[in-house]
């Protein structure tokens, strides 16, 4: 256990980030997978609606990448690789 007071507040201090780190990791997870699903339905049914739900989940992608790059959670060439994956990803189809 920590001994003094600088000890004891970086313990606060990580504890506190890990929280953070791992809200940004999951919801990027969770949005890329949703994100991936809806793919496979537009490239099925190529309509238009679902072209502008895959626009719109890539943006919130993106932002929360951006936010976690801002946040030291991501480091700037990782942030990069996911964001240019996913936008391939939707090119391509």
């Amino acid at each position: 256990m920590a001994n003094n007071k600088s000890a004891k507040k970086r313990i606060l201090i990580t504890k506190r980030n890990n929280l953070q780190n791992r809200f940004y990791k999951s919801s990027v997870r969770t949005l890329t997978k949703r994100f991936l699903s809806d793919l496979e339905t537009y490239k099925i049914s190529q309509s238009n609606t679902d072209k502008d739900k895959l626009q719109n989940g890539l943006s919130s992608i993106y932002s929360l990448i951006d936010k976690g790059y801002k946040k030291n959670v991501y480091h700037k060439n990782t942030a990069a690789r996911k964001k240019s994956k996913l936008a391939a990803l939707l090119k391509a189809a």
